[in-house]
């Protein structure tokens, strides 16, 4: 019974992460460059100094999907989306490199050029830090053209460049941070930018979460966990009456 028991509940926990999953992806549908993440079960025996005669499910996270979003206009100028496939590079909490498909962006009031998410944008030459300026351009290489406060309009000068780059999808990893961080990245570690990659001002990318094939999977998830639940429920049932019959004899 105790071994019943224990696969029931370790498939519970297991339900309850890809439920999580899902939930995350549901909750971000609407969050501009955002990739959903992938999840799967599979089966694990039970190692021990024993022969391997139980196995139970275990969730994972095996990589996210890379495919593009929809692009939407916005007329902004500081609104960017990465043309097909290619990623911004931004600061992340610790000061290192890391990669995100999020294109609104703003100037703080340091003049740090930021994304929505708080990262700093980084340009060819290091974290991008703009003057005051009264008009702003970003061409399709990424190029940043301003018109400095008290300039003619005729005046426009090139302050910087934003870092797009291209690694291999197959290196590239989620962090808790949903930044994408690529597999064994050591500190310092950077990849250099690539000219073919483009992007398209005025426009952000959605999502690229399926609402209805996350909810239709979490409700899935959550049957199971319920099935799970009630088997855990069953095996406390018949150890009791075992027990019984047990205490008659």
């Amino acid at each position: 019974m105790d071994r019943a028991l224990y696969i029931a509940m370790s498939g519970a926990k297991q339900n309850a992460l890809g439920i999580a999953a899902s939930a995350n992806n549901l909750a971000n549908v609407s969050t501009t460059g955002f990739r959903q993440d992938f999840e799967q079960a599979r089966s694990m025996p039970v190692f021990g100094d024993f022969y391997p005669t139980r196995a139970y499910a275990m969730e994972e996270r095996p990589s996210s999907d890379f495919n593009p979003g929809t692009l939407v206009s916005t007329g902004r100028d500081l609104d960017l989306a990465i043309d097909n496939q290619g990623w911004f590079a931004v600061q992340d909490d610790q000061g290192e490199e890391a990669y995100t498909r999020r294109g609104d962006l703003h100037v703080d009031a340091l003049g740090r050029l930021m994304n929505g998410e708080g990262k700093q944008m980084m340009g060819n030459a290091g974290p991008i830090v703009l003057p005051p300026f009264e008009k702003i351009e970003i061409a399709k290489n990424g190029t940043i053209s301003i018109r400095a406060s008290g300039d003619e309009p005729a005046v426009v000068a090139d302050v910087g460049r934003i870092k797009l780059v291209s690694p291999d999808l197959k290196e590239m990893e989620k962090g808790l941070d949903s930044l994408f961080h690529m597999r064994g990245q050591q500190p310092g570690d950077i990849q250099p930018p690539v000219e073919t990659v483009e992007v398209v001002g005025g426009h952000l990318e959605h999502s690229n979460v399926n609402s209805v094939l996350a909810l239709t999977q979490m409700l899935s998830m959550q049957r199971q966990y319920e099935m799970q639940v009630k088997m855990m429920k069953t095996v406390d049932e018949n150890a009791q009456t075992t027990s019984s019959i047990l205490d008659i004899q």
